[in-house]
């Protein structure tokens, strides 16, 4: 099967192709994994399947550089087979998975056997961080950052037994690795002084409401600052992760190339879709960490978004299963799946005219691919690997239980029309869905790195 797939030829015809800033309408020639021809007129090309994309758009697929895919440990929630499989079906042809799973990730050995679990079951391209601990520096620096997009420090104890608080451990980290460091920055100290305030006030009963107040824009602030702060001290290439508040979106520069930026940051489609006045009806189905805050935090971090403040769009799916999300506040997980959706949730923002399809490829293709140094990944260029997504920009749908293809079963967007729909994502050539059906003959493949060791 691979070696046809390594002959096999695609030619896709009359595509919008959305693509470093332009929208043109071209025709693509694939063969094998990557992508041979982009031209106005290649219908003379012989290949072994023809699409005819008329009134389609092309897109790079999109790169995910937070999920959490719950394997192993905690594939009661989900698998890598199966929210690769759903994230594939929403144009996510790649993604980079986080080490808080059951074992965390704090050893090599660890890292590869997820890699492996991946290798025979994800139909996505993929990648895995390094997990930090407060006493697993030495391990870490054994990482090859040539073949793994970085390392995670959690930096506010979002889950489990992660939280790196230790001054010297994380001086020896953000002055030793030489690659990404991706952040999840709340400041605990703060967080726990909140909860004991608030659970004084409302004991065991705490509303939902209250989330963002606990986990608060100060807590946030503090933590963002602080890493900003040792990124700058020792030069480190800082990636901080989910932003949530306005106040931190004014650490971010927006002044020079994304390629020569030490210090980035993303943001995720729940801050940007929902706000604090979202609490009453979604309960905790919409408990993030960071929490979703105010209207205004939500209108400033898309505004960053747009300025490139702010350099990447992402989902931190992270799926509970429903009868957890139904527990009182401080019982109910926090986090929820999202990576089937975040490109048609992308595109809904396009319709309303607030971000355009040319930002749009950017900030989910081509950026995270410079961040993170993706080799030959992210943007339609000949040479490059076919990850391509298929878009019918007015082809309406609605989320349903039917249809949703996280192993959790539920969504936040569950009731949501989308306005678009994907119809067909090409990972390293191999068309892995079309119109509802999957092709899972090919899996994906390990993500490599352009970087000097």
């Amino acid at each position: 099967m691979l070696i046809f797939e390594s002959m096999k030829s695609t030619l896709i015809l009359n595509a919008k192709i959305v693509n470093e800033g332009a929208v043109t309408e071209q025709d693509l020639l694939i063969k094998g994994q990557h992508i041979q021809k982009i031209g106005s007129d290649l219908q003379s090309e012989s290949a072994n399947e023809v699409v005819d994309a008329s009134g389609k758009y092309l897109f790079p697929g999109a790169i995910d550089d937070q999920v959490h895919f719950r394997e192993p440990g905690l594939t009661h929630k989900a698998t890598i087979y199966t929210e690769a499989r759903a994230a594939v079906a929403g144009g996510v042809t790649s993604f980079m998975e986080m080490p808080n799973t059951v074992p965390p990730v704090f050893t090599q050995k660890l890292l590869e056997d997820k890699y492996e679990i991946a290798r025979h079951n994800s139909l996505a391209n993929y990648s895995f961080f390094m997990g930090a601990a407060n006493d697993n520096l030495e391990e870490v620096m054994r990482t090859d950052i040539q073949s793994v997009c970085g390392l995670k420090i959690f930096m506010g104890s979002s889950t489990g037994n992660l939280l790196v608080d230790d001054p010297k451990t994380l001086e020896g980290f953000f002055s030793r690795f030489p690659a990404v460091i991706a952040s999840h920055c709340e400041h605990e100290p703060t967080i726990r002084k909140n909860t004991e305030l608030f659970r004084e006030k409302y004991g065991e009963d705490m509303p939902i409401r209250m989330h963002p107040q606990i986990r608060s824009e100060e807590a946030c602030y503090l933590s963002s600052s602080f890493a900003l702060d040792l990124a700058k001290k020792h030069g480190t290439r800082l990636h901080i992760l989910h932003i949530s508040t306005a106040k931190e979106t004014a650490l971010f520069d927006n002044s020079i190339p994304l390629k020569d930026k030490k210090v980035t940051a993303e943001a995720c489609i729940h801050h940007l879709w929902f706000n604090d006045g979202d609490y009453e009806q979604m309960g905790t189905l919409i408990k993030w960490n960071p929490a979703i805050k105010t209207k205004s935090d939500q209108e400033a971090i898309m505004n960053a978004v747009l300025d490139d403040r702010i350099d990447v769009i992402a989902t931190d799916h992270a799926p509970h299963i429903w009868e957890e999300k139904q527990n009182k506040y401080f019982s109910a997980p926090s986090g929820g799946p999202l990576v089937q959706h975040s490109l048609v949730a992308m595109l809904e923002f396009y319709k309303k005219g607030t971000i355009s399809l040319e930002r749009i490829a950017e900030k989910m293709s081509h950026n995270p691919a410079i961040l993170f140094n993706i080799k030959e990944r992210g943007y339609i260029r000949e040479g490059y690997f076919a990850d391509l997504v298929l878009v019918d920009l007015n082809d309406p749908w609605t989320v349903g239980k039917e249809n949703i293809l996280a192993k959790c079963g539920w969504s936040p967007f569950q009731g949501q029309t989308f306005s678009s729909k994907i119809d067909s994502t090409w990972v390293s050539g191999h068309r892995a869905y079309h119109q509802g059906t999957f092709d899972e003959s090919v899996k994906g493949f390990r993500l490599s790195f352009d970087r000097e060791k």
